[in-house]
This record gives C-alpha cells, structure tokens and sequence, in this order.
C-alpha cells in the first residue's frame, strides 16, 4: 500500500469510521447478511467447482492484496464475547479460554468466504475495533486486517496521541463541569457537585451562578473563597469538598455574547478526574512529544492560576488540597512549552515572563518558607499546614490507627474520628501521625516504608534536586532570555542570586544527602540529625536536575544503579530497604517490586544528561517492554503501575491499579504512563523498537550473546566454586551492559511469534567488552 493508503488503515477511529471513508454498500451488506445467517434460517450450497474452505493452516500461502473483513458490528462483538469472554469482564485476555479464533466475512466476497482471526492479540484488537466503530454510530464497517495485526508499538503509540489525550481532557465550564466535578474520592454524606472560586473573581463567580441557574439539573453549588485560606477554614469546608476554579478564557458565543471557557488539563485517569501537581509535569512531557503544545501551555497556565490565587500548586484542584502542593516542575514545564512555541518571540516572552514570576513566587513563600523550610540543614522537606485526618480516603483507611485511641476511651472509631475532628479530643500522637500522613501526600509517593510515620521530618533528595532546578533554571531563563534584567513589580532580578543559590543548595545536598560509602543519596531525618537508611530510586533525580558531579554520577552509576534495575524496569526502592512483608506490614505501592512512570522517565533523563544514553536506552527498553507486554497480552490495557520484577498489573496493594477497570475498550489508559510510553520510544534504536514490536523480552534481548559466549559447562562435572564463578561472570557481564552494548551494535533481532510457537531470535549482533 502507499503512504496515503496507510495513512488511512491507521487513522483515528472518528476518521476511519466516518461515513465517507468506511462505507459499506447496500449489496455487500444483502451479501453479508445473507452469508452469516445462522444454519436454520440458510441451506449452505457451494458452488460445484468449489469444496468447502478448510481452517487455514499457518503454513498456507497468504494474499499479496490487503485483505479485509465485512462485518455486522453488533452482531460480531455479541459472537466475539459469548465465544471469547469467558471470565466475562468484557474484555479479551490471555486469562480467556476460549478457542481463540474467530471466522470473519472478507469484503471482497461480499462476507461469503471466511478468513479467521486468531489470537489475544488480534481478537482484543478486533473487539476494541468495533467498540469504537460501535462509539461512531457504526452498524457495518469494512474493517482492515491490518488494524488487527498492527505492530503493538506502533498501535499503542497511536491510542494515545489519538485516543487517550482525548479521554483524559477536562474543562471547568458549563460543558465540562458535568465531568469534571465527579469525584469518587468523596466519602462524606454530602456528594453535591460544588465549585469554590477565588476570593476577588468576581466576574468568574458571576459566570458559574450563571451556569448553576441556567443548567439546574447540574444542581450545582458556587461558594466563593476567603480572601485568606487558613489551615482551619479548609479543615471546616471537608464535609462539603468540591473543584476549585481553574483559568478561564473570554470567548464569544453562537450569539456574539462575551463568555468564558476553561482552559482545558489533563487528569490522570480513573478516580483521579482533576488535574494533579507531578502527574501534569509528566503528561506535558508526552504532549510535547505528540506536538500538542496548546494543550500543555494551558496546563502551565493553569498552573499559573492556581499559585496567584491559591498561593500554589496544589496536590490537586480540590477544596481539600488547598493546603498541599506536590512536587514542584513549574520550570521545566515552562521551557519546555516555551521552546516549541509558534508565537512571535515578544508574545513568548511575555508569557514566560509571567510564568517565572509565579514560580519565584511558589519558591519563596511555599519551599523556602516554613515549616516546609528547614533553617538547620537550608534544605526543604514536604511539610503541608493542613489539620485533622485526609479527607479524600477510603471510609476505613485510618480505621486500624484510630482503633487504639478509641478503645482507650471506650468509644467506637466513627465516635473518636468525629469527636477528634471536631477538637474535643487532643492528641497529640494522632495530630503527627496525620501530619506525616499528608506529607506523603504531598510528597506524591502515597504510600512508601521510606516515608511512614516520618515523611515531614525528612529533607528528601528528590525534592531538593527539583529546588536545585528551580534555582538554575531561574537564574538561566533571567541571563538568556531576559539579559539578566528581569522586572518583578519594580523590583529587578539578576541571574547571579539564583545561582549562588543553587551552589549553596548543591553543598548542602553534598553534606546531608551524599553517602560516599555507598555511592548513592538518602533522605536526611532533621529530628534524628542523620541520614535515613532507605535506598530510592529517587537518588536519580540528581542526575536529572545536575547537581551531581561527574564523579558521583559515575559512582551512581556503576554501584548504585543494578540495586534498583530489575526485569521490567526500575523499582521504587529495594527490596532490603521495603523490608518483610507479613500480614501486619502489607504492601506499599511505592515500594519494591512496584514501578512507576515519573521514577523512569527521570532516570532516563538523568542518565543522558551525564552521557550514560546505553543505560538510559537499556532500562528504557525494560519499561516499555512491560507495557507492550500488559497491552498485548491484556486488551490494551495501560494502568497506573507495574509490578516490574514479575511484570505483572493485576496487584494486591493498598489501592489496587488505576486503568484496569474498562469494557471492551481502553479510552484512557494513564497519564504519566501514556506520557512514559512516548518518551521512552524517543531512546530506543530502530533495531530496539523492531524487537520491542516482537515482543521481544529483556532477557533474550540482553542476555542472547552473553549466553552464547559463554562456554557450555555441564554442572556435574564442574566443581561448586566454579559453577558459582561462572555464574557471577555472567551477572558481571550482565550488569557492565553499559560499557558493553554500543549504539552501532545493538541488537539486531527479527522475531517471529505467535500464541502457540516460543520466540525465536534469528540474529543478534551484540559487542561484549568495553
């Protein structure tokens, strides 16, 4: 097929199966109708020069022409899951039993002869293709079998520049409010839709009574905010929690009316229906990627919006996150937008220039402000203001924390939590339980063995190296594009402040956070005054925001890395850090064997920064793996997180998995891990993306020629000590890939695979050695 052809095989399903370029005439539906008529409505007479067609074998020849299937929507998708679904979760996976196989009608024979479509993949495929053409107003369709045996790369890679941005978009205005102010994180008796507005906005408050009068089945509530949003008054508004306005855009109506639209965001996905503090960062990253600058400029927009008039990024644009933030990426996120810009240079200009003054804003009176400022180390810490117990958790979560408190006074838990979060009972032990408990919250790592029951006492290097960036991202956006002359209501800044900042702050991670010892950073506990004994993959993050030096990036490298590297990719933290699991100390889902999306992508970054791209491309290839893996294998399914040591989904932690839970198709998948997914393919080489098409596995891909150069040893006539030799040659091999896997000699590998034959490797080309 030519470009155009193929353009067209692979379009957006709205486009595909629009009318005009998928139609289906009425002789072949007559044709096909006729043909698919069950036994006893239809005598099958075959032609006399013909017998009838015997199941395909995989070794019979196949059309040069591109074939395609007539097919009665509705009616296939009915067959489809009767014969396929047997676990009945309208979806099709390698959990199924049924026979995997199912005989379509092609469209050049009118649907009279048959062709069978075989396997998970290609019967997942054909199931999501028909909700979709079903989504579109379909009832026949001529299908393409090249859509159902789609590279899964390629095919994923486009669900989520086509199909999943698109699912994960919100607006905060009278279209959109519907949506968005859903919100099953809300546990009180009280599940109005409400949307609190900045205090002064008067013309936005206006706006929304509008839309509540206007749109009474919304039922929507509009309260204003304080002009000053204290600890307390938060805490007094969590048994009525709603959205918080975000930036709005005058706009004229059909009927030349001045009105407002809201500038649109990504959310995560799943129960998270609003936009978050990291998690955007990260969706940017992958907007950028899929050339959607408008939409990730509205982001930082938003963000813009939310430190003016909530005093910072908040965890999330929820009432009961206004005392929280998260992780700040403000800057990054403007440079990145800010290079891609099509505006003229004073339009971008202007706009960056607002941008950096929210940001030296959010830096001084939230990250260099207390409590979040430690004076003694001159590093911060997450160290929200908020009072009493987060409201935004299941009913139960804190049942086994307050169950002691209660028995003490010989009160049920709901009578405790409720007399305690009216202040008729202190206690002092619960007030700093609640505390580290937000903090972790804040943090973004809910829950971690790293951070339990101490997260605001600790001066974390994952926090300082965003501040470290902050610092030098400040300082170069004033020198560059400003001429060091940056006017902030009167008052001008220079470049030179912001960088002896930056210093400071790199001696100071140098001294509490640096273990030469161990070749890695930890977090520092100030009420103890000593290092924290956890090792987190978040001691990366220095090598994404540069503070370290040539000399302990190499040290991180090469001693540290291989502690955090498994199977699929890298884990939160290691497994001697998380510590036993039993029945009374569960499952953290940022700890081991747990992996996540912004921990990758950071790393990766990192890694190239300081010229390690053969790591960076390695663990790239290890996560990107996982998600094809889940995404073949599992109905395109693409979730929150992976279990990466056992490349598993389907997890048994604390909140289970955000993504998982669709029919028929996936419309989502996940924000950061769309957003993982498209970074990530920027580091892979063309022969890389060929076997991660083929589902290639990290094993054979890595360990191909190692094994094959290794010389065979029949362990029964080898001693121990050499077995074990041996064995530790291999795993050194294994772990010096860095310095043994060259770009001009990656591995080369056609892969043949299908659901019954193993993969098989025809040629790898692999340089060992340094």
């Amino acid at each position: 097929m030519g470009d155009t052809a193929n353009n067209h095989v692979f379009a957006d399903s709205k486009i595909y199966y629009s009318a005009d370029t998928n139609s289906v005439s009425a002789r072949q539906v007559r044709g096909f109708v006729m043909s698919n008529m069950s036994n006893n409505q239809q005598k099958t007479v075959y032609p006399t020069d013909r017998a009838p067609r015997k199941r395909r074998a995989s070794h019979d020849p196949k059309m040069n022409k591109p074939r395609k299937f007539i097919i009665d929507v509705e009616e296939t998708m009915r067959l489809l899951l009767e014969q396929e679904d047997t676990d009945g979760d309208f979806q099709i996976t390698i959990h199924d039993s049924g026979p995997k196989t199912l005989s379509v009608g092609t469209a050049d024979s009118d649907g009279y002869r048959k062709f069978e479509i075989r396997g998970t993949y290609q019967l997942s495929n054909l199931l999501q293709e028909l909700a979709l053409a079903a989504g579109h107003g379909r009832k026949h369709v001529v299908l393409d079998e090249a859509r159902l045996n789609e590279n899964p790369v390629d095919r994923l890679s486009r669900m989520i520049r086509n199909l999943f941005w698109d699912g994960l978009t919100r607006r905060i205005d009278a279209e959109g409010l519907e949506a968005i102010c859903a919100d099953p994180k809300n546990r009180t008796a009280d599940h109005s839709p409400r949307i609190y507005i900045p205090y002064g906005e008067d013309e936005i408050y206006t706006y929304y009574k509008w839309v509540a009068e206007t749109r009474p089945h919304l039922k929507l509530e509009v309260e204003m905010l304080p002009k000053d949003i204290t600890p307390e008054y938060v805490k007094s508004i969590n048994d009525r929690p709603g959205i918080l306005s975000l930036a709005m855009r005058k706009h004229f109506d059909d009927q030349g009316n001045i009105t407002f639209k809201g500038v649109p965001f990504i959310v995560p996905g799943g129960r998270f229906n609003e936009m978050y503090g990291w998690d955007s960062y990260f969706e940017i990253l992958g907007l950028v990627v899929d050339t959607r600058i408008d939409m990730a400029k509205g982001m930082v927009d938003n963000f813009v919006y939310e430190i003016t008039h909530y005093g910072k990024i908040l965890n999330a644009n929820r009432s009961y996150y206004l005392t929280r933030s998260q992780p700040p990426f403000l800057t990054d996120m403007a440079m990145k937008v800010y290079e891609r810009l099509s505006e003229d240079d004073q339009s971008k200009k202007e706009w960056l220039k607002t941008v950096i003054r929210a940001a030296i804003k959010e830096y001084h009176t939230v990250w260099m402000s207390e409590p979040r400022y430690d004076s003694e180390t001159g590093l911060s810490r997450f160290h929200p203001t908020g009072l009493g117990i987060p409201p935004e958790t299941e009913a139960s979560h804190f049942d086994h924390v307050i169950l002691p408190y209660a028995k003490r006074l010989g009160l049920t838990i709901k009578e405790y939590a409720a007399k305690y979060q009216a202040l008729e009972i202190h206690e002092p032990e619960l007030d700093s339980y609640f505390l580290h408990d937000r903090a972790v919250r804040e943090s973004g790592h809910d829950t971690t063995y790293r951070f339990d029951k101490r997260c605001a006492n600790l001066v974390t290097i994952d926090l300082n190296s965003l501040l470290y960036k902050y610092e030098v991202d400040i300082g170069e956006i004033i020198l560059r594009i400003f001429n060091n002359h940056f006017d902030i209501d009167g008052t001008i800044e220079t470049s030179e402040p912001w960088f002896e900042r930056a210093l400071a702050r790199k001696e100071r991670i140098n001294k509490y956070l640096w273990n030469e010892e161990k070749c890695l950073y930890y977090d520092y506990d100030v009420s103890q005054q000593k290092q924290s004994i956890y090792e987190s993959v978040t001691a990366f993050w220095a090598l994404w925001a540069g503070c370290a030096s040539p000399e302990q990036a190499e040290k991180l490298v090469k001693v540290s890395l291989p502690k955090f590297e498994a199977l699929g990719g890298l884990v939160s933290g290691t497994e001697e850090s998380r510590g036993p699991i039993t029945l009374d100390r569960p499952n953290r889902q940022w700890d081991y064997p747990f992996g996540w999306a912004p921990h990758q992508i950071m790393t990766w970054r990192g890694l190239e920064n300081y010229g390690f791209m053969t790591d960076a491309r390695r663990l790239a290839y290890r996560w990107l793996f996982t998600i094809t893996k889940s995404f073949v294998d599992f109905n395109g399914v693409v979730p929150e997180k992976y279990d990466v040591v056992t490349l598993a989904h389907l997890l048994k932690v604390e909140y289970g998995n955000v993504g998982v839970d669709f029919k028929f198709v996936p419309r989502e998948g996940f924000g950061w891990m769309n957003a993982s997914y498209q970074v990530g393919l920027s580091y892979l080489t063309s022969h890389m993306r060929r076997a991660l098409g083929a589902c290639t596995s990290p094993e054979v891909f890595f360990r191909h020629k190692v094994a094959k150069d290794v010389p065979a040893v029949s362990l029964e006539s080898t001693s121990v000590s050499e077995h074990q030799r041996l064995k530790a040659l291999v795993l050194e091999i294994d772990q010096n890939l860095s310095s043994s896997f060259s770009d001009s000699n990656t591995v080369d590998a056609s892969v043949v695979k299908d659901d019954t034959q193993p993969v098989k490797v025809k040629a790898v080309s692999l340089k060992v050695g340094p």
